[in-house]
């Protein structure tokens, strides 16, 4: 919905025109409210709205603003943050080096700053998922982020505004479209469900918007797949095509943590090089041969490799490990750098990223491989692991942003070293280094 269709403004009063889904979303009590709506539902023209009530609220300070991609701040946050402060609220000034929206308490107060880096009345720190680190810089009052559930916006992320809103206990609004089953199930949606009072969640369909063509949403609903229309339409969670784990069941494959028998052999699998390290311990139960995987490693910024591997060998210094397999078969220099911090890592006994990914589907058929629900990072991608779509909807075999899944990375590293090989899916996979521990 435009900024004019929700805006009403009749002798510089300002009255806002909320559709029934806005204002579930705008009267919920809860610390957390998380909007998935169908496409074009207004959710992106409420998010400023949301931000001027609680700068009303809570005064001079910084908020965040931020969104999934540099394309979707440049293209939607960024144009609807301003047409709301500057144009009609008058009350902010783009300072665009920064990515900073200068506020001041009124339009009847001058603004503070004579640059960019000068003291203000308050700021709105816009940003993308994709700045490395630009979201660990401020201590803000409250947050607005549209486009969470994109697979762009990590798991990571989301922990990073959390921690810049911890000081003052401040609160978000989260607006998406529903794209795969990652995080924002899992962290966000599951966690409402399971009756956390931090957590409310509001869906509704495309049409809650008045301004929506009923007939369009009839299109929607008769061509396209079911899947597609309940996400991007209803703002219902469905299992998209694509999704590679199809057989990861959240019920049946994630458990409580509880503390692993000193009998159970360990492995770890290393994602070693890049914007992100990751690592994952599994764990073998002799008794019914489930591997579990109970600890994760998710190392963003600011670390050397060296201590990265520290951080890692701290993590289990008290446990017997197995054995170390990590980076693939090109990525030689990087286990000889971990050395250095005293880990030694095998290369993957294949190279091939299809056989990870298949004895990885066959665990999870078989009911091998179990995630202890701390790994969250690794629940998240599991959920949002996906190949490429054709134009016709139908999976590729292409993955989609394959880099950035840095726990399958090292789940398929640990699993391919640990386990026996297998010809087909649906084998029962059997530890073959345990005789070595």
């Amino acid at each position: 919905m435009a900024p004019t269709q929700l805006v009403e403004i009749k002798n510089s009063k300002v009255t806002l025109n909320l559709h029934p889904g806005q204002t579930r979303a705008w009267d919920s009590k809860a610390r957390f409210v998380f909007v998935f709506a169908g496409t074009q539902g207004g959710k992106t023209s409420f998010g400023p709205w949301y931000l001027w009530r609680e700068i009303r609220q809570r005064g001079p300070g910084d908020y965040l603003a931020v969104t999934a991609s540099f394309d979707l701040f440049k293209l939607k946050m960024l144009p609807e943050i301003r047409q709301v402060f500057e144009h009609i609220l008058d009350i902010g000034r783009w300072w665009s080096g920064n990515k900073v929206l200068e506020l001041r308490e009124s339009r009847n107060h001058p603004f503070l700053a004579q640059q960019a880096d000068d003291p203000m009345w308050g700021r709105i720190i816009l940003r993308s998922a994709q700045s490395e680190g630009g979201l660990e810089s401020s201590t803000a009052l409250a947050a607005w982020l549209d486009e969470f559930g994109q697979d762009k916006f990590k798991l990571a992320d989301w922990e990073a505004v959390l921690r810049r809103l911890s000081l003052n206990q401040g609160p978000v609004l989260g607006t998406s479209t529903i794209y795969n089953l990652g995080w924002a199930k899992s962290q966000v949606y599951d966690v409402w469900k399971a009756g956390d009072p931090d957590f409310d969640v509001i869906q509704f369909k495309s049409i809650e918007n008045p301004a929506f063509p009923p007939e369009e949403y009839e299109r929607a609903r008769r061509t396209l797949p079911s899947w597609k229309f309940r996400m991007f339409y209803e703002g219902e969670f469905d299992r998209p095509a694509g999704m590679i784990f199809d057989v990861f069941d959240e019920k049946l494959h994630t458990c409580e943590p509880f503390p692993i028998p000193p009998n159970w052999p360990r492995a770890v699998g290393i994602d070693p090089i890049g914007a992100v390290t990751a690592a994952l311990w599994v764990a073998w139960n002799p008794d019914n041969k489930q591997l579990h995987v109970y600890r994760e490693y998710y190392g963003y910024y600011g670390k050397t490799v060296v201590e990265h591997a520290q951080a890692v060998r701290e993590l289990c210094k008290s446990e017997r490990i197995l054995g170390w397999c990590g980076g693939s078969k090109s990525e030689r220099q990087a286990r000889l750098d971990w050395q250095l911090g005293g880990v030694y890592m095998d290369e993957p006994p294949v190279a091939s990223i299809e056989s990870g990914i298949d004895r990885i589907y066959g665990l999870l058929k078989d009911n091998a491989l179990v995630v202890h629900r701390c790994c969250k990072n690794l629940i998240a991608e599991l959920g949002s692991f996906s190949r490429k779509l054709d134009a016709n909807d139908e999976p590729t075999e292409k993955i989609e942003n394959e880099n950035d899944y840095h726990c399958i990375a090292s789940l398929r590293y640990v699993t391919l070293w640990l386990t026996e090989p297998g010809e087909m899916v649906g084998v029962s996979y059997e530890p073959v280094r345990i005789g070595a521990y």
